[in-house]
């Protein structure tokens, strides 16, 4: 789930997988690309290579539109998977800076 929490924060929360990555992606690249995003990760209780695809799609939407996306405090599984594929540098130095 998403929750815009402040202006310019959001949350994602709950599982991110195959299942919910899908409903995800539309409503959170758009957001990425309106403005600059702060996304805390500390919710996501699982993930799996979807919720890493997920990520990559709103950083590519977000640069796209000029915009910055900061993906903080991430859980160590999907940190596991970032590092797996070797996507760390990509997915957490802040983009548009």
């Amino acid at each position: 789930m998403f929750e815009e929490t402040a202006t310019g924060q959001g949350r994602l929360s709950g599982k991110l997988d195959m299942n919910s990555s899908g409903a995800l992606l539309a409503p959170l690249t758009a957001r990425v690309a309106r403005a600059p995003l702060q996304l805390d990760l500390s919710g996501i209780s699982e993930a799996d290579s979807s919720a890493v695809a997920l990520l990559l799609a709103c950083r590519r939407a977000a640069e796209q539109a000029g915009q910055t996306l900061q993906l903080q405090n991430w859980p160590a599984r999907l940190s596991d998977l970032v590092e797996l594929y070797a996507l760390r540098e990509l997915l957490a130095s802040p983009q548009g800076e």
